[in-house]
């Protein structure tokens, strides 16, 4: 319970309560409170795991760069940083750290190491955080380049478990990935208790549009994110930012992001983090929504990017008709309330039902609940749909009478025409 009632948790209730109001702060404690304590036990490798890992035969075996901007590190944290990536059970890496610190504590540190793998970058001056991390991309060798924060640490399986997807996808499809992301946590600053498991789901272009859900652990093709380079512009959420350009690069191609469910990166939680007190850089969260409304731009929607109350989520607001600037969706449902909880939705490709019974005021888990994102299927009673699939649309009313198999049948359809399905919680739809 120590993690519900500290006194962390308090300053953020009443940031939130600031910011929000009473009731909304209200529920928000309530959800946390009946979510109940979020530490859970991470998960140890064995050494049999770890000498199976290492001995292991590739058919090809990539080289990955892992970029590190640093800037006056806690030398703790920056020498666990280092020994997380040297732990690697996949050894074929090298660590660019890309040092804009203003004085040269680091450089001393960087005399412990003899490891020919990791190459340390002095530079002249500080340019942000993006700028620094493109002077360590522009000196990296891999033909795959990992994003890892200063003071955050990778699991030793991390780059396998990264090699394994790519392999996996190659000998499936006979193209190599372009993205590739995993699942997270949070770690105290000790690193001794980690908690809030962030378990992701594949890739999900509105999804990424209402949060950055990506984060850590972020990998790329060398070439996509040369190409692309981190804006300075939007420091803060420049992985954001990066993500949005690449999936906006990868359009047509979107089985060349992969996600890799493993927890193969902790981030650390400590005072003046984003990720233990998200007020201390606000300012990151105004560049995520911007960030959104770049991507929006470029693809010639006009939009309104709404910060929701939870920091770092954003509702997109369409102006105008949804479906003449989104040519790619076929259709809009929103929820269903029956006695105050969600009883009709957004349903998955096995029929189930994503946000089942969560009561309407809670937000679940990471959020999701109240944000946009694509969906299997949406419930038909609340539906708005394009023109062109209303017959589809009363075809599939007539021939099936279960909601959930109604819905995932015309999102099925609508998907062999090559549109997707929008799940809006706040959706009343017209058609429904």
């Amino acid at each position: 319970m120590k993690k519900i009632f500290g006194l962390s948790n308090f300053k953020k209730a009443y940031r939130y309560c600031r910011k929000n109001g009473i009731g909304p702060a209200f529920w928000a404690a309530l959800e946390r409170v009946a979510g109940g304590d979020t530490t859970y036990e991470k998960r140890l490798l064995s050494a049999a795991e770890r000498e199976m890992q290492r001995d292991a035969v590739w058919d090809k075996r990539e080289l990955f760069s892992v970029l590190v901007p640093a800037y006056e590190t806690d030398v703790r944290h920056f020498h666990e940083m280092i020994a997380s990536v040297q732990a690697q059970t996949y050894g074929d890496w090298e660590l660019v750290i890309a040092d804009a610190s203003p004085t040269d504590k680091l450089t001393r540190e960087m005399g412990h190491y003899k490891d020919s793998r990791i190459r340390y970058l002095r530079l002249k001056e500080n340019k942000g955080i993006s700028e620094n991390t493109n002077a360590a991309l522009a000196a990296a060798a891999g033909s795959y380049i990992g994003l890892l924060d200063h003071d955050d640490v990778l699991e030793p399986d991390a780059l396998y478990r990264m090699m394994e997807a790519i392999q996996s996808v190659v000998r499936e499809t006979g193209i190599a990935p372009q993205m590739l992301y995993s699942d997270e946590d949070k770690g105290d600053g000790e690193m001794k208790r980690f908690y809030e498991p962030h378990r992701k789901v594949k890739f999900n272009l509105d999804l990424i549009l209402s949060n950055n859900y990506i984060c850590h652990f972020l990998v790329m093709k060398r070439e996509l994110i040369q190409s692309l380079g981190l804006r300075g512009e939007f420091d803060g959420a420049q992985d954001h930012d990066l993500v949005l350009r690449a999936a906006r690069r990868l359009w047509e191609e979107p089985e060349r992001i992969v996600h890799v469910p493993h927890i193969l990166y902790h981030w650390r939680c400590h005072t003046g983090s984003t990720a233990e007190n998200p007020e201390s850089k606000r300012y990151a969260y105004e560049a995520g929504r911007r960030a959104v409304a770049d991507f929006c731009r470029a693809q010639g929607w006009q939009v309104r990017v709404i910060p929701l109350p939870h920091l770092g989520f954003f509702r997109v607001a369409y102006t105008g008709d949804i479906f003449r600037q989104r040519t790619d969706l076929g259709a809009v449902g929103g929820r269903l309330i029956r006695r105050g909880r969600i009883a009709g939705g957004a349903y998955g490709a096995d029929g189930t039902l994503l946000y089942a019974g969560l009561p309407k005021s809670f937000s679940g888990y990471m959020h999701r609940a109240v944000l946009q994102q694509d969906a299997a299927g949406v419930d038909l009673r609340n539906i708005t749909v394009r023109e062109e699939l209303r017959p589809l649309l009363e075809q599939v009313r007539s021939e099936e009478h279960d909601p959930a198999a109604a819905a995932v049948r015309f999102g099925a359809e609508a998907a062999k025409r090559g549109y997707r399905i929008l799940w809006d919680p706040f959706h009343c739809g017209t058609d429904g």
